[in-house]
């Protein structure tokens, strides 16, 4: 902002100073180390048969305090310093790859099928997320010890906040395993997008409630609020949006300029995303809705965002999925009762999720391989389930326990719905439709 000198005159206030410094160099550092390691454990996920999304998770709990920095503490400290400014520029660039990996993954989705196998969607996701939200519940009123939960934290509200936990799936996870095993274009791949997408975003909405809850209380308030932002975003969106939309796609795609569709895509993916974000509701969400508005909006073609894509695989998904497990300490299970209450939640976590799968997809006419391959994809909760505890824990709804037993909860979840799909597609034969939606999806299956 200008100031008023002595003179009267006005002069230029000093320009913000750019990132220099340690800052910069721990920055620099940290994300050379990520991205070298993503790719690394990728490659070696690859040659045993896993896709490349299980090394890239694996290496954030390797980096770290659960292993590295177990092992090397003092290197540790220095290398991912417990410092809230510098551990926001590092989650600054992961976020940025998350959103639009998400905004990718709107774009990919086959709404024709998604209205052919509506019931099916419908069922699995309703199942999928009432029957885990029921059991996290009754296990966090009845079962777990009291160590799990922090002392000024309501039981209702913990119970509520595990409920929510558990019923999520995760797009980001499942999208980035879908793409790496070339299976996004299969039917069963998209049903479990489609149906993954309305737990997110009921997840969402109950999260929104619970935290609310958390700080303020039950009220009307505290439901309804977030039911009224969703809904009015909707409107502004169908009735606003896909206009905007569909004209900005159709100029990038006369432009001259290769990069215009590249642009115009990302920037509708973000602003999207801002919206969400300015309303209270995750900024993963707006993406996901972004990149729907992209491809119900207009008849961009795949291949012109596979610039974006490949950035997307090589370098800005394989950071976030690498920061996701450093937060995570593994040490904490050493306790029996932590230990304990780890395994009753993982097991209630994956019964929750092939139950409701399970029972959607039979309600559906899926056969036995189809609901296996349904259950292992929505049973992938990795990053959202992460989102929902750290969430907790920044509102004291969790401790350092129960957290740990989340996000270790969302890890294995993620890792074991790759050998699954694949055991799953093995048995599925290739129809004309999944084969004509591939050649479609090639470039962002290369």
């Amino acid at each position: 902002m200008a100031a008023v000198g002595q003179t009267g005159l006005l002069t230029a206030a000093a320009p913000v100073a750019p990132l220099g410094g340690h800052p910069l160099v721990m920055l620099l550092t940290q994300l050379s180390l990520l991205i070298v390691c993503a790719y690394l454990l990728g490659r070696l996920a690859n040659r045993v048969g896993l896709p490349a999304v299980v090394g890239e998770l694996s290496v954030g709990v390797l980096l770290g305090p659960s292993v590295f920095g177990n092992l090397a503490p003092g290197a540790s400290d220095w290398l991912f310093p417990r410092d809230a400014g510098q551990f926001h520029l590092l989650d600054s660039i992961a976020q940025l790859g998350v959103l639009l990996l998400v905004g990718v993954t709107g774009i990919s989705l086959d709404f024709s099928l998604v209205r052919r196998r509506g019931g099916t969607v419908l069922w699995t996701s309703l199942l999928g997320l009432t029957i885990p939200f029921g059991l996290g519940v009754g296990v966090a009123m009845t079962l777990l010890p009291g160590t799990l939960r922090p002392g000024n934290t309501q039981p209702l509200v913990f119970a509520l906040f595990l409920g929510v936990a558990l019923c999520v799936s995760a797009i980001p996870v499942i999208a980035k395993t879908l793409l790496d095993m070339g299976l996004i274009h299969r039917n069963v791949g998209q049903i479990i997008l489609a149906a993954g997408t309305m737990d997110d975003v009921v997840g969402w909405l109950l999260l929104s409630v619970v935290s609310a809850m958390a700080v303020d209380g039950l009220h009307t308030g505290t439901v309804v609020e977030p039911i009224l932002h969703l809904i009015g975003l909707l409107l502004v969106l169908i009735l606003l949006g896909r206009p905007l939309v569909r004209a900005a796609m159709r100029w990038a795609q006369r432009s001259e300029s290769s990069a215009a569709v590249v642009v115009t895509a990302v920037a509708v993916i973000l602003m999207c995303a801002t919206g969400t974000a300015a309303l209270g509701l995750e900024p993963v969400f707006g993406a996901l809705l972004g990149g729907i508005l992209i491809s119900t909006s207009s008849t961009v073609s795949l291949s012109s965002l596979a610039p974006l894509n490949n950035g997307l695989s090589a370098v800005l998904a394989p950071v976030f999925f690498a920061t996701a497990g450093l937060r995570m300490d593994m040490r904490a299970l050493v306790h029996p009762t932590v230990l304990a209450g780890a395994l009753l939640i993982l097991g209630v976590a994956i019964l929750g999720k092939f139950t409701g799968a399970v029972l959607g997809g039979l309600t559906g006419g899926l056969n036995r391989w189809e609901v296996l391959a349904l259950g292992a994809g929505m049973n992938a909760r990795g990053v959202v389930q992460l989102v929902v505890a750290s969430v907790g824990l920044r509102l004291g709804v969790l401790n350092t326990e129960s957290y740990t037993i989340i996000v270790l909860t969302a890890v294995i979840t993620s890792v074991m719905a790759p050998p699954l799909l694949r055991i799953a597609t093995r048995h599925l034969e290739v129809t004309v439709d999944e084969e004509s939606r591939r050649r479609m999806m090639e470039p962002l299956l290369d």
